[in-house]
């Protein structure tokens, strides 16, 4: 007799919960900024390697303790000595992986862990610590990732229909993507109306934002498959690991910020919200 089928929305009640409980804290931070954020952003980088590590490396503390310390100078050397130097040290760390990767003969994603820990870290210090809008940047792209994810998770669910990625991610639907880019579309013209940005400009990039977080989630997909991994963790009730959670939030982020910085060298915010 075969197992009984899980009802499509029986995740809901939990994955809401999870999300009533952390949503506050991730709130107050990106509010006040500061220590505040960049404690966040590091504590959020520590958890992300150590998913990383457990999946990709066996767990290797050693593969822990690097891809942290990638994680946390995206945040502390930015913040300490700026975009150039944190680079440096990421790109050293790097090196430093490619050795255990050519000892280990390790998978392509091995070469990885250090851009994903590190360079989404440097995003988030640079686009919330640039002014005031710098608030109003980071909150930004978390609405548009949480708008993403619910309406893919809606559509996805009540429209069903073809595959969009079947190998890399079964339960990704075309209906879904199409709900993710009209959900982060909507509310951004929202957003920016109560805000006084440009609506237009806003949601034609909240359109192809919610397209690079849909593409996050699928990269991190297709490496729990390669690993044969279902969830990155179970830290987050409803969710699995906190990669499940934020793995379309990282690439938002960072392409975020390079738009914001190539409209606007040296402000990212303001090149991301002033049109």
């Amino acid at each position: 007799m075969s197992a009984p089928a899980t009802p499509k929305w029986a995740d809901l009640g939990l994955r809401s919960a999870s999300a009533i409980v952390l949503m506050p804290v991730v709130l107050y931070a990106v509010w006040q900024g500061g220590i505040w954020f960049q404690m966040l952003i590091a504590v959020l980088a520590v958890l992300i390697a150590q998913e990383w590590a457990a999946i990709v490396h066996e767990g290797s503390s050693r593969m822990f303790g690097l891809l942290s310390l990638a994680g946390l100078s995206g945040v502390f050397v930015t913040q300490a000595q700026g975009l150039d130097a944190a680079c440096a040290v990421i790109l050293v760390l790097w090196l430093l992986s490619v050795l255990a990767w050519l000892k280990n003969a390790g998978s392509i994603w091995s070469l990885l862990g250090v851009f994903y820990v590190g360079l989404p870290m440097i995003a988030f210090y640079l686009l919330r610590d640039n002014g005031a809008l710098g608030v109003w940047a980071v909150l930004w792209c978390f609405l548009i990732v949480w708008a993403a994810d619910i309406m893919a998770y809606f559509a996805g669910r009540m429209i069903g229909g073809p595959k969009l990625a079947p190998l890399l991610s079964p339960k990704k639907t075309w209906a879904g993507l199409g709900g993710a880019v009209v959900g982060a579309a909507v509310l951004s013209i929202v957003y920016a109306w109560v805000l006084g940005f440009n609506p237009l400009h806003l949601a034609i990039l909240a359109a192809i934002l919610a397209l690079v977080e849909q593409g996050g989630d699928i990269c991190e997909s297709a490496m729990k498959r390669r690993y044969n991994v279902k969830d990155s963790g179970n830290f987050i009730p409803g969710h699995g690991g906190v990669l499940d959670r934020v793995d379309g939030l990282l690439a938002v982020v960072l392409a975020a910020t390079i738009i914001g910085f190539a409209h606007r060298a040296g402000q990212p915010a303001e090149g991301l919200l002033r049109w």
